[in-house]
């Protein structure tokens, strides 16, 4: 399964980033291998405004099935829904962390945004 984890480096050693839509990085774990790839988020990153959607527009495009971050605004939630893309809480960690404690089934699952709209 490819899972994307919002993350403030390109290693899965690197800290979870909390802010969804205005994630440094994007790192897409094979949940079965650990493989992972990097996606580069900076045009998201200093957005002035849609950086959840687009965000969520491109991991929707990238296959993904499950998204761990730390805060989705109502937007993004509304984008990856649309996806059929499940979103995870997760609090500051290392992604490779959080994949652990997601495969271990210990994430909360959201069905509503966590955050209002613009959350920085």
């Amino acid at each position: 399964m490819k899972v994307a984890v919002t993350s403030q480096g390109q290693e899965l050693s690197s800290e979870v980033d909390l802010r969804f839509g205005r994630a440094r990085f994007l790192l897409v774990v094979d949940s079965e291998t650990d493989d992972f790839e990097v996606h580069d988020n900076e045009l998201n990153l200093n957005a002035v405004q849609g950086a959840g959607i687009q965000t969520g527009q491109n991991i929707a495009n990238l296959g993904v099935e499950v998204v761990i971050t730390g805060n989705v605004g109502p937007n993004a939630f509304k984008t990856l829904n649309a996806a059929k893309v499940k979103i995870f809480l997760a609090e500051k960690q290392t992604v490779a962390d959080a994949i652990e404690t997601f495969k271990a089934g210990k994430l909360k699952e959201v069905d509503q945004a966590n955050v209002e709209g613009h959350w920085i």
